[in-house]
């Protein structure tokens, strides 16, 4: 879609818009969809509803039909919970492997004011630049903007100037799973009416603005991937992600102890530590076995079984992470504060496996709540969701898709925005 997200001051951004916003969160574990209406200095979440994903693995669509079901099923609950029909949804994007584009671009001015249409060429010009073959650019953004010697300009519209120059960080994936995802969506009788990168909008609702700013790196630990998003300077930076998630996790607890997929994903959450020194309650904890009825049957074993065998896989993909963030550079650029969101980063003693694998600073994420947000969908497993819903609501109409805002239509106040609420404002 290429999406250009262009820096504004914060003073000419509404708190909120008004009407309704419909965001949808696929994943590989769960599906989420949120309705909310924005209002003037509010937020007020009307549906909300999630369902187990289906046809889905590793954020990659590979049975339509099933993941299809799943979202269709979603999507009615939360509009009969908020009473609304929705036509057009923001979504989020895990899929397609994921790779961080960066470019710069340089625009004369001859002493001229910088005016809109000096920027729109820079950005179109940055944009053109965040390219890489075989993918497909899902958002863009301005890292910051330089005025002849002035650097880390923040919005340049207005200010005089010989030449004005740009630094842009892009996101962008595959082709193929973008489009299978997209189908899985529009055969739901909805529109994708813009995209956002899964770990960027996580960010959005569990990192600091302090974090944001002075550099974190944000670890969405979902059920088929491991996202990372690097922040620096207000902006982000880098995109990565891992192909180990919470579901890799049960997977060799089912394994190893012959149980059930369902039996093991129940032990691990009650029963399961990421370290031994965290391991509470009962010493011994029994499993059911794979095709076996009787409970005389159940593998009674001690729960430090459970604490190596999970620890094990964490360590794994805690210490992928770190390896990718020194590949990319960003290990000591960042900083040394990590965000956990996501549901795998719920197990005991995952906050504490990090700080030791990464040598950082490491804290839980938690979004922030909303009206009508129900206590259960403010946990890190609905940071996703919940950023998308903080973007859809805040975010200019060029920053989600400036295509879009470039048609005639959209030169009205609520062009895009009728269009992506489905023509439900208020």
């Amino acid at each position: 879609m290429g999406e250009t997200v262009r820096l504004k001051s914060g003073d000419g951004i509404p708190a909120y818009r008004t009407g309704l916003v419909a965001v949808l969160d696929i994943g590989s574990s769960k599906v989420v969809c949120l309705i909310a209406r924005a209002e003037p200095g509010a937020l007020r979440v009307m549906g909300a509803a999630l369902r187990e994903s289906r046809g889905v693995r590793s954020g990659t669509i590979t049975e339509l039909n099933a993941a299809e079901e799943a979202i269709r099923d979603c999507v009615a609950a939360a509009e009969n919970m908020a009473d609304a029909r929705i036509q057009n949804v923001l979504m989020s994007v895990n899929c397609g492997t994921p790779v961080s584009l960066a470019s710069r671009a340089v625009v004369a001015l001859e002493g001229e004011l910088v005016t809109d249409a000096h920027l729109r060429a820079l950005l179109a010009e940055g944009r053109s630049r965040c390219q890489a073959e075989g993918y497909v650019v899902i958002q863009s953004a301005p890292t910051s903007y330089v005025v002849d010697e002035a650097r880390n300009v923040r919005d340049p519209l207005g200010m005089y100037g010989q030449r004005i120059g740009v630094a842009m960080h892009a996101v962008a994936v595959k082709p193929g799973p973008l489009a299978n995802l997209k189908l899985a969506v529009e055969r739901c009788h909805l529109n994708v009416g813009a995209c956002l990168a899964a770990p960027y909008a996580s960010g959005l609702a569990v990192l600091t603005e302090d974090e944001m700013q002075l550099g974190a790196t944000l670890i969405d630990m979902g059920g088929g991937i491991t996202s990372i998003a690097v922040f620096l300077e207000g902006h982000l930076v880098h995109v990565d992600l891992v192909p180990i998630g919470g579901q890799q996790v049960t997977a060799d607890l089912a394994r190893m102890l012959t149980a059930p997929l369902s039996a093991a994903e129940r032990t691990k959450v009650l029963y399961g530590a990421a370290l031994g020194d965290l391991e509470i309650g009962a010493d011994v904890v029994s499993l059911p076995q794979m095709g076996e009825d009787s409970e005389e049957s159940d593998l009674r074993v001690p729960r430090s079984m459970l604490t190596r065998i999970i620890q094990a896989r964490l360590e794994e993909i805690f210490g992928e992470v770190q390896t990718r963030l020194k590949d990319s550079g960003y290990d000591v650029v960042a900083g040394r504060r990590v965000v956990l969101t996501g549901g795998a980063c719920q197990l005991a003693g995952s906050r504490e496996l990090a700080g030791r694998v990464l040598n950082k600073q490491v804290r839980v994420g938690k979004p922030r709540s909303y009206t009508g947000l129900p206590a259960s969908a403010v946990g890190p497993d609905y940071a996703t969701a919940i950023g998308l819903l903080m973007a859809g609501a805040t975010m200019p109409p060029d920053m989600l898709n400036p295509e879009l805002a470039s048609h005639e239509e959209a030169s009205s106040s609520k062009g895009w925005l009728y269009r992506l609420t489905g023509g439900l404002l208020g």
